[in-house]
């Protein structure tokens, strides 16, 4: 008995895919948050030619709790998940490193420094994570990824190269403050894991957020106390909220629902794009100017970043996890 031709697959319709659109979707919202990301370097970069780093993280750390607790709102309502008080110690502790210490450094770090500088040393993050992963036994390292480590290590060097022999020792510094803060955010990203397993990326964001964000304003009320706010152009209030609702914090939301509809080990990769976008916003907009050295050791560290990143034995989202931005 012949099939009937209605019922050949090569004759029927071809029916949408639910899961592939959603997944075309994401991989959209990711690149358009890949441009946002990139230009908020340079945005700060606005921002602190009119106030103060200090007076900056001030303001942030007054209005990121509130959209944290609007947050827990929305999501919960007016019962907030109950967490346990060790648990809200080790919170604490997340947001001391993640806030205080990671966002601290990486404004100061980004005020001394470049756009373009900035994307690319921050994006050095996961080497921090898989030393970490390595020091405290959870991972051992493959030869790629030590190979992948040292190339990255020497594309930073080359990259750095000019700043060095021109002497140029303040940018060189606040290069120096980038690096120590990605390493902030990998500790951040290890050790968040357990809680995040736990009770989930929401809580573990906001709370640490809620947490960490009074000492961040008790450090920075003095630089903030100094800042002239009346006679600030709307312009640096734009930047300043571009920079810390839209970039930071609906940013990093996004990029969850992103990380869940596509998972990490594929929307991981899409970060490398971020210095590239963030180098040409600098060029376009801030006048930076790149030699062909410097453009050979930001390829240099992005691919030793790559390979010490994915070249290890088995995926894990901690390892694989997004290089900070802030």
């Amino acid at each position: 008995m012949s099939t009937p031709p209605n019922a050949l697959p090569s004759l029927t319709p071809t029916a949408i895919d639910p899961v592939a659109a959603r997944q075309r979707k994401a991989l959209w919202i990711a690149a358009v948050l890949i441009l946002v990301w990139g230009a908020n370097f340079s945005v700060q970069k606005m921002v602190f030619r009119e106030m103060s780093p200090g007076g900056f993280l001030m303001v942030r750390y007054l209005i990121m709790p509130v959209a944290a607790a609007l947050l827990l709102c929305w999501r919960y309502g007016t019962h907030w998940p109950r967490v346990p008080k060790a648990d809200l110690l080790a919170l604490l502790k997340l947001g001391i490193v993640g806030h205080l210490l990671h966002v601290g450094l990486v404004t100061y770090g980004i005020h001394w420094s470049t756009a373009f500088s900035s994307s690319l040393i921050l994006g050095c993050g996961p080497l921090f994570t898989l030393l970490i992963l390595r020091a405290t036994g959870i991972e051992l390292l493959t030869r790629g990824q030590v190979a992948g480590v040292v190339v990255a290590l020497v594309g930073v060097l080359i990259f750095l190269s000019d700043k060095l022999m021109g002497g140029r020792f303040f940018a060189s510094a606040g290069d120096l403050v980038l690096l120590v803060a990605a390493s902030f955010f990998s500790y951040y990203t290890v050790a968040a894991k357990p809680l995040i397993e736990k009770h989930g990326g929401v809580v573990v964001m906001t709370y640490a957020v809620l947490l960490g964000s009074a000492p961040v304003v008790l450090v920075s009320l003095p630089a903030g106390l100094q800042v002239p706010w009346a006679q600030l152009s709307p312009l640096v209030w734009a930047g300043m909220l571009y920079a810390v609702l839209i970039s930071a914090f609906l940013g990093w939301l996004v990029w969850g629902w992103v990380n869940a509809v596509r998972g990490v080990a594929r929307s991981a990769p899409l970060m490398y794009l971020m210095p590239p976008v963030a180098g040409m916003v600098a060029w376009a907009v801030t006048g930076e100017r790149y030699t062909g050295i410097k453009l050979a050791g930001a390829a240099l560290t992005l691919a030793g970043v790559a390979v010490a990143q994915f070249a290890g034995r088995r995926r894990d989202p901690v390892r694989e996890a997004v290089a900070p931005v802030d």
